[in-house]
């Protein structure tokens, strides 16, 4: 306890930086951030390049959750609504604390006021409790509700794979979640599940656009005179019920599903109103479900070629864009901005009634991800693209959703809504994730935007448990004189609906030290790992309004900058430069970055870079950097177990086996000479077990990964030379290619690969002599 002054004391344990690894505060609340001592003022901001920003998983999985089942104590003031923590200074004799983010004096309630002494503390003043999930008593929510929008334009074989899926996620759902059903191919139909003796649905023309009012009259909601919505309640139960209640009549619906009957004529695509049915979708949730637990989820599989929303024509001599289309403004590219605004709409309406909207993708080609991407970014939705509803990509990555917790719930929160409070000498500048912005403008919004800015409020349709948003802030006081004890302090309130019915507040606070006058004390407390996932995600925002090669130029510019500020050097001597531990890695980092296809549009299809920039704007800090240089393990005849190598083309030898993780596909890679003993048949024979166990061990790695990966990533086996080896070779340091004769390592026992792009030891030469240059 730090004594402030008589009778009043203040709770909270300062965090430290070189007390627990950085990975571990995460494990506490959820918490990972580029500086963790920050400069004391805006000029000394400015220097530091990278700019303060926090990695924050809202519904993080902790052992300590202190969860409670009452109101929690919220701050007077008329711009504030900061939650009692254990940052507060407590006055015992006068019974009132202090908010540390607007230092308004408040009494405490009765019952607190009664019992508390500096003995006898609540919960919510323990120095543990920095995070803690408040139960909201007497607030009923409705169950969540699933509404299964279908693609029935393609192939039987697919449609088959697709509803087998289907069937058994509602086989492993809640008895008392709500279901819906609404397939599309040329029309979009509205089945009916109250009735199953007699099976119905209502049509809507897929050339036409629905808004939520024509759909509520249509399917016999909007009635005249019925101010409390009864008809709209009642009505809903004929198209959205417990799964308990409808199994049977969904199952038989699901059974009876035939390919649309619409005649496709030779040389066209099918026909199929993807926009339509997504409206009528979000359109039946709103007139029924409005701010409740809900997510419209469309299986999907081509692109939309008919009506609003179409992204191609129906002739298939026309292709679909390209990002050479969508950068010329080529005449295939036509559909895109129009179909864009109209799915922006979309969005828009889903994240007003508070609920998500998933996509999965199955599809040899292009199906529009690249125009439905907003849905998904901007309701914190799910994506998952694969080639066909057949492969476990999408089949385990369907039913994984549908998973339940210890208790029978989904592990799943719904409708949230998201706020940051800072203390006065630093804002938010904004969000980058799977959120819209409320557009509040608090105390605490900055006037500088990143991402979804101005605002200190975001609207989030879904969150689950790996679910992650980063915040950047800025520091607003001109001069580095800080009255408040040289501390920031920093709160995440949660609001969210949890899968059991109950509404729930998860209250996650902390704070950070600022740095004496000089910015070289900022320099240890850099967490290099946080901070090249906070530029990617930066990185990312910025492709939706820049070129990517500007993008690109900009990266590069700030890691100059930032190298140049905080190495070891002497001016115009590269052999002098020194970079000390906490910024080491941080360049590869960027310069794996600068390859991969959030910033690279070459060889990926503007789906493909869609699918990508989704999935790193929602993960955590290991995974997304699992994404920006993936991992590689070797597997040899050395005891012990396998060992990390170098993500460089000196790793492929021929006598090792390569497990590769990329995120989006993991591949288990054999070299020449392993894989000639396995032409060979050596692992039969019982006296090469060892060699059996060895290529036994990277499959039951592999397969550890595909179990507790969302989205199931795509699993490759391969070899050297074998056509999917490309997989492996695109994400390898090139320092042997066709060019050189000698690689960085020494190419006498890796591979060669034949490419134009630069390696890492260039990468850095580059870098050191641009660093030190007067």
């Amino acid at each position: 306890i730090h004594g402030s002054r008589s009778g009043a004391a203040s709770f909270a344990p300062l965090p430290s930086t070189t007390a627990m690894d950085y990975s571990e505060l995460e494990g506490v609340n959820g918490l990972r951030t580029s500086w963790n001592i920050w400069p004391a003022s805006k000029l000394d901001a400015t220097r530091i390049v990278v700019p303060i920003g926090c990695m924050y998983t809202p519904l993080k999985q902790a052992d300590n959750l202190q969860l409670v089942e009452y109101e929690p104590v919220v701050c007077r003031s008329r711009d504030c609504g900061a939650v009692l923590n254990p940052y507060c200074t407590v006055d015992f004799k006068a019974k009132v604390w202090n908010c540390p983010f607007c230092m308004q004096r408040n009494a405490f309630p009765p019952a607190y006021a009664a019992n508390i002494t500096e003995q006898m503390l609540p919960a919510e003043l323990m120095p543990q409790s920095t995070t803690m999930e408040y139960i909201i008593p007497q607030v009923q929510v409705s169950p969540p509700v699933f509404l299964f929008v279908v693609d029935t334009a393609m192939i039987e074989q697919e449609l088959e794979q697709l509803k087998d899926t289907l069937q058994q996620a509602l086989s492993m759902m809640p008895q008392n979640a709500m279901v819906g059903l609404i397939t599309f191919g040329n029309m979009a139909y509205v089945h009916e599940l109250g009735f199953p003796d007699l099976p119905k649905s209502y049509a809507f023309r897929g050339t036409k656009e629905v808004t939520a009012q024509q759909v509520s009259y249509q399917l016999g909601f909007a009635v005249k005179n019925d101010p409390r919505g009864n008809a709209a309640s009642t009505g809903s139960k004929r198209f959205l019920l417990p799964i308990g209640e409808c199994e049977f009549a969904l199952n038989s619906i699901l059974d009876d599903l035939q390919k649309d009957p619409w005649h496709v004529a030779q040389e066209q695509r099918a026909g199929r109103c993807t926009g339509v049915a997504l409206s009528v979708a979000v359109g039946l949730l709103e007139t029924t479900f409005a701010q409740c637990s809900a997510r419209v989820m469309l299986m999907v599989s081509g692109p939309c070629t008919v009506g609003p929303g179409q992204v191609v024509g129906t002739q298939l001599e026309e292709t679909i864009r390209s990002h050479l289309d969508l950068q010329k403004d080529y005449k295939n590219a036509r559909y895109t901005k129009p179909a864009l605004k109209y799915y922006t709409g979309i969005a828009s309406r889903a994240v007003m009634a508070g609920h998500a909207i998933d996509i999965f993708a199955c599809s040899l080609d292009q199906v529009g991800l690249h125009e439905m991407k907003v849905c998904v970014d901007r309701t914190g939705g799910y994506m998952v693209m694969s080639d066909s509803f057949s492969m476990h990509v999408f089949k385990d990555s369907f039913k994984k959703l549908f998973e339940l917790d210890a208790y029978g719930y989904l592990k799943m929160g719904f409708n949230c809504k998201l706020e940051v409070h800072t203390s006065r000498e630093f804002k938010c500048q904004g969000a980058v994730g799977g959120l819209t912005s409320l557009h509040r403008k608090g105390p605490s919004a900055a006037d500088s935007e990143i991402g979804e800015a101005g605002t200190c409020a975001w609207s989030i349709g879904a969150l689950d448990h790996a679910t992650t948003l980063a915040f950047y802030f800025e520091v607003n006081q001109a001069s580095s004189g800080n009255p408040q004890g040289r501390q920031a302090y920093l709160q995440y309130l949660t609001h969210y609906q949890h899968a059991s019915g109950r509404k729930r507040l998860r209250v996650t606070t902390t704070s950070y030290r600022y740095a004496e006058a000089n910015v070289q004390d900022v320099g240890p407390s850099f967490d290099q790992e946080a901070a090249a996932v906070l530029m990617a995600r930066y990185a990312v925002a910025k492709t939706e309004n820049e070129e990517p090669l500007d993008v690109l130029r900009w990266v590069d510019r700030m890691l100059i900058r930032l190298v140049s500020r905080f190495a070891d050097y002497r001016k115009d001597d590269t052999n002098s430069f020194h970079l000390s531990p906490e910024f080491s890695i941080y360049p590869q980092f960027i310069y794996h970055l600068r390859r991969s296809n959030f910033l690279q549009t070459f060889n990926a299809s503007p789906d493909e870079t869609a699918y990508y920039r989704t999935a790193i704007l929602r993960e955590n800090v290991m995974n997304s950097l699992v994404m920006i240089q993936p991992a590689l393990l070797e597997y040899g005849f050395d005891e012990g177990p396998p060992k990390p190598v170098l993500l460089d083309v000196a790793s492929l030898k021929p006598n090792v086996i390569l497990l590769l993780d990329s995120f989006f596909h993991v591949v288990v890679w054999r070299g020449e000479t392993i894989q000639a003993w396995s032409d060979a048949g050596y692992q039969e024979k019982p006296e090469y077990a060892n060699f059996r166990d060895l290529l036994a061990a990277p499959a039951e790695d592999a397969r550890a990964i595909l179990q507790e990966r969302f989205p199931v990533p795509k699993f490759i086996q391969t070899n050297a030379g074998g056509s999917q080896a490309r997989f492996l070779t695109n994400k390898v340091n090139p320092s042997s290619t066709h060019n050189s004769t000698q690689g960085a390592y020494g190419s006498d026992q890796g591979a060669v690969v034949i490419t134009d792009d630069v390696s890492l030891k260039v990468f850095m030469e580059h870098l050191i002599r641009l660093a030190v240059q007067s």
